[in-house]
C-alpha cells in the first residue's frame, strides 16, 4: 500500500467545506460512491460493536421531501446522495452474540475463547442501561467524521447536517418503531460554481491556541 502524502491530506482538508449549494446536475459515479460507502462500513467504533445503520437516499422524489424536515435547507434535495446516520436505540444480549458470531466467522476465533470478551460487553451494556442511544450516537459521529474525510480525499463535497428533524426523518424512513433512530445527516455531491462559501477563507484557531504537546512527566 502506498500511503497518501501528508501534503495531499492537508490540501484536501483545506479544500473541503460545508457545502451550501450543490450542483444538481452532477451525480457521484458508482465507483467513487462505492469507496465513499465503504468508508462508512469500515468506520471504527468502541469495542467494534458498530451500533449504527446508514440510510442512503438518492431517489429524487424522496429527496424533494427533505428540505421541509431539514429546517428548509436545500442541500438534502440538491445533493447527489443524502446519507442519514442512525444509531441503535439499545444494545442487548442478542446483538452482542450477533457481533461475536461475526468475529468467529471472519477470524475463525473459537466461540469459547470469546467468553471473557462476551462477559465484558454484557457488563458494559448493563452498566449503561438507559443510556445506550446517547453512547451509540457518539459512535455515529465517528462514522460521520470518517465519511467526510474520505469524501474529501476523493474530491467529493459534503455538508454534515444536524439541522434536521430526526423524528420526522424516522417517520420518513420507517424507523419510528425500529431498533434505530436518525441522529445526523450528510449531503454529498459536488459544489455549485456559484456557491460563494467555497472561496471563503477557512476560519480556524491557530495551532498554538487549540493544540498542546504534552511534555514528558518529570
Amino acid at each position: 500500500m502506498n500511503p497518501t502524502s501528508p501534503e495531499t491530506v492537508t490540501d484536501q482538508l483545506r479544500w473541503r467545506y460545508a457545502v451550501k449549494r450543490f450542483d444538481t446536475t452532477r451525480v457521484i459515479d458508482t465507483r467513487t460512491w462505492r469507496a465513499v460507502e465503504s468508508s462508512l462500513v469500515l468506520s471504527p467504533s468502541s469495542y467494534g460493536l458498530q451500533p449504527w445503520h446508514f440510510y442512503v437516499i438518492t431517489d429524487a422524489g424522496t429527496k424533494a421531501q427533505l428540505p421541509a424536515i431539514s429546517w428548509g435547507q436545500s442541500q438534502p434535495k440538491d445533493c447527489s446522495h443524502m446519507v442519514v446516520l442512525a444509531a441503535r436505540r439499545s444494545l442487548d444480549e442478542h446483538y452482542i452474540d450477533h457481533y461475536l458470531a461475526s468475529i468467529t466467522k471472519l477470524r475463525g476465533t473459537p466461540t469459547e475463547s470469546l467468553a471473557g470478551f462476551r462477559k465484558l460487553l454484557l457488563a458494559s451494556i448493563a452498566q449503561s442501561e438507559g443510556k445506550h442511544l446517547d453512547w451509540n450516537a457518539r459512535q455515529v459521529y465517528i462514522a460521520l467524521g470518517q465519511l467526510m474525510t474520505s469524501a474529501a480525499m476523493l474530491g467529493v463535497d459534503a455538508c454534515p447536517m444536524e439541522g434536521i428533524d430526526t423524528e420526522a426523518y424516522d417517520r420518513l424512513l420507517g424507523l419510528t418503531d425500529s431498533d434505530y433512530s436518525a441522529i445526523v445527516g450528510c449531503a454529498l455531491g459536488y459544489r455549485h460554481v456559484d456557491d460563494k462559501s467555497a472561496t471563503l477563507p477557512k476560519v480556524r484557531f491557530d495551532h498554538q491556541e487549540i493544540v498542546t504537546h504534552v511534555a514528558a512527566a518529570k
